[in-house]
């Protein structure tokens, strides 16, 4: 009676958002073919969320996930064009699959519903998300968490199809940005990201309170490791994919140089200083005298004016004087500037902001950039998979545990390049072994997974192929080891249907006895 009555009320929620979509897409004017794929991406959703869900813990509730995309529809998106490929319209976005016009709402897009998606999600994305004086990394960090979390946002529609999950790395805008990206919201959750993506003022400092919640969960020293790496990897994929933002990381990158140059010599540098001020205040109290004269104020107005083009020129003179009371606002504040740089101790801090600032702008002299990611990106997942060892350790509950292995197995599988997996990665396989290891042996303490032969190692190269296969339900999943040419296998089932074969490694004559079932029968892994 109570799984009728869910599934009637998922009718009623369902027909409730498609027609919440259908009335703000009356009021818009895309063409019948673009609201036909809305709807459709939002049905494709509807029916995969379920499986998303289940494999992977620690997401946004079905109404709110797709809530966030009817609301960026409604207030980002004022024009949406679908285009066709080889068409002359298609010109418009050159080697590109889409454009993102943030500051028209407008989004150019091949008939790609995923890259569709991806569009609706990054229009709806503050460019920046964290306060400048972060000094690059205000910039950088911005950017990769925000792509990170446009390519999470299609992952239900484009990794699942309501019976099976799978994943094609080439489909993913960044492999990057979203191993980079999980790595967090799973240290994390998706809450706390989701306040900072979505936050519009800087009353809260979210890097701060970042740091705090690594440390208060992780340790000073993995907070510091993991930061250190997080925001290094940040400069080098703004280098890598961003080529507005490599742009002015080059300028800025001219800028620190020349100001480290300057203050090589502390004399020279405190003289150019004090002459700066002096050239500024000179400036204000010329402005305050024109400002303070009707007739010099009217000389300055038909001053500027005269060698303007007519859509920049100033309509009155009242006009010129609010812009150049802003003026005089600038200059002062230039001057408190300086006046900060005279004391001794804000001039060691402004030295070891340019020093920090110099540190991640040599990136841009990278000879092999892609090198330099992937190693950074492996080093980053060391300190993961630390940080989520700490977490094993302190899971007390069966229902904590069961979603830590569904979470782990989900990470397991996560793309780390085009070409593997991280549990295809030698470089921090033992690292990963160890923590499927706990997993599996509190899962038994817990009486969520019987044992399957008394030798420890045995039992656990048995058992560690539960994080390696895309089962959707690991509850639904049998076992059963077999011997082939001397060589034994374990095959995984899911509801009788054929799931996966893998060798045991290093078996050479397996006793019977060693194992709590016998061979060639399926068994049931999860209670």
């Amino acid at each position: 009676m109570q799984k009728k009555t869910d599934k009637f009320l998922e009718r009623i929620v369902k027909k409730d958002y498609n027609n919440e979509l259908e009335r703000i897409l009356e009021k818009k004017y895309f063409d019948e073919n673009t609201k036909s794929m809305l709807l459709n991406i939002l049905y494709k959703i509807e029916i995969a969320y379920k499986d998303y869900e289940k494999v992977k813990p620690n997401v946004e509730e079905k109404e709110e996930f797709i809530q966030s995309i009817i609301d960026s529809i409604k207030n980002n998106c004022n024009d949406i064009k679908i285009v066709k490929i080889n068409s002359k319209e298609a010109k418009m976005l050159g080697n590109k699959t889409f454009l993102v016009e943030k500051e028209k709402r407008r989004i150019i897009c091949y008939p790609i519903e995923r890259k569709l998606l991806y569009c609706i999600s990054k229009i709806d994305k503050n460019e920046t998300i964290i306060k400048e004086n972060y000094y690059i990394i205000d910039k950088t960090l911005s950017d990769l968490i925000n792509v990170g979390n446009t390519i999470n946002t299609v992952e239900p529609m484009r990794d699942f199809n309501g019976y099976s999950w799978t994943t094609i790395p080439r489909e993913i805008e960044s492999i990057y940005h979203n191993i980079v990206y999980q790595n967090i919201r799973i240290l994390v959750g998706y809450q706390f990201l989701n306040k900072w993506i979505k936050n519009n003022e800087f009353i809260i400092d979210y890097l701060e309170s970042f740091k705090n919640k690594l440390e208060e969960q992780y340790g000073q020293k993995e907070q510091e490791n993991f930061m250190e790496l997080l925001n290094k990897i940040s400069v080098l994929l703004a280098i890598r994919y961003n080529k507005k933002l490599k742009e002015e990381l080059a300028k800025e990158k001219s800028d620190v140089e020349d100001k480290l140059e300057k203050i090589k010599d502390n004399q020279k540098f405190v003289k150019e200083v004090t002459i700066e001020k002096r050239k500024l205040n000179k400036e204000i109290k010329q402005m305050d005298e024109t400002l303070n004269n009707k007739e010099s104020l009217q000389q300055e107005y038909e001053k500027r004016n005269e060698h303007l083009p007519l859509q920049n020129k100033i309509f009155s003179v009242r006009i010129l004087s609010k812009m150049m009371i802003e003026e005089r606002e600038e200059k002062i504040e230039k001057i408190e500037k300086l006046n900060t740089l005279l004391n001794p101790q804000k001039f060691v801090i402004y030295k070891k902001e340019l020093e920090e600032k110099e540190k991640y702008l040599q990136l841009l002299e990278l000879e092999n950039l892609e090198k330099e990611i992937e190693e950074n990106i492996l080093a980053l997942q060391k300190i993961f998979l630390v940080c989520y060892q700490k977490r094993v350790e302190k899971a007390d509950t069966k229902l904590e545990l069961m979603n830590l292995i569904y979470e782990f197995r989900y990470y397991c599988l996560l793309s780390l390049n085009e070409k593997q997996a991280i549990r295809q990665t030698k470089e921090i396989e033992e690292e990963m072994k160890q923590i499927e290891n706990q997993l599996i042996e509190k899962a038994q303490e817990f009486k969520i997974i019987d044992s399957f032969s008394k030798n420890k190692e045995l039992n656990h190269k048995i058992l560690r192929n539960i994080f390696h296969v895309r089962v959707i339900n690991l509850e639904d999943l049998y076992i059963k080891v077999i011997k082939e040419k001397d060589l034994y296998y374990v095959q995984l089932f899911d509801d009788n249907a054929f799931e996966e074969k893998i060798q045991i490694e290093n078996i050479e004559n397996l006793n019977k006895k060693d194992l709590s079932f016998k061979m060639n029968k399926k068994v049931k892994i999860l209670n």
